[in-house]
C-alpha cells in the first residue's frame, strides 16, 4: 500500500518568508508540530540545508515518539522536500511543502506520500491538517 498519499492545503494568514522559515526553525517547530491534543515538542534540531536531517521528539500523555528526515530540497520560500521517518512511516516516505502568496497572505501545500496502509494514511492526514492548525495559531501569535 506504499503508493498511497495525502495532501492537506491552508491559506495562512502570514507571509511566505515567516511560513516558509517557520518549517526549518526548532523553536517554531516545537511550537506547531502537535499532531493530536495534549501532546508536546520537548525536543528539534534542525539542520536546514539540502542533506541535512532533523530530529522531532513529539510527546503525547504517556512515551514519546520520535520523528526524523533528510531534507531533499530546500527551495527558499517555494519548496521543502523531506523524508519522513518515524516509527509508523516506511522506507522513501517524502513530505512535500509547496508556498504560493494568496490573498492576504501564504497557500501551503503538503502532500506526504507512502505509507504502510490506509489508516496509517488517514490517521497522518488528521495529524498534518492539526499541525497546519497549530501553525496557522503560531504565525499568529508571533505576528500580534
Amino acid at each position: 500500500m506504499t503508493d498511497l498519499s495525502l495532501s492537506v492545503d491552508r491559506i495562512i494568514k502570514a507571509p511566505r518568508k515567516a511560513v516558509f522559515e517557520a518549517w526549518l526553525s526548532p523553536e517554531m517547530l516545537k511550537k506547531f508540530m502537535l499532531p493530536g491534543p495534549d501532546m508536546s515538542v520537548p525536543s528539534a534540531n534542525t539542520d536546514p540545508r539540502e542533506g541535512g536531517r532533523f530530529e522531532i521528539i513529539m510527546k503525547p500523555e504517556s512515551g514519546e515518539i520520535p520523528h526524523a528526515g533528510t531534507y531533499r530540497e530546500i527551495s527558499p520560500h517555494d519548496r521543502i522536500v523531506f523524508t519522513w521517518e518515524s516509527p509508523y512511516s516506511v522506507d522513501d516516505s517524502t513530505v512535500t511543502l509547496d508556498f504560493a502568496d494568496a490573498d492576504g497572505g501564504t497557500h501551503l501545500k503538503l502532500t506526504h506520500v507512502r505509507f504502510l496502509s490506509e489508516e496509517t494514511r488517514d490517521n497522518h492526514e488528521a495529524g498534518w491538517g492539526r499541525i497546519l492548525v497549530a501553525l496557522v495559531d503560531t504565525l499568529a501569535e508571533e505576528n500580534a
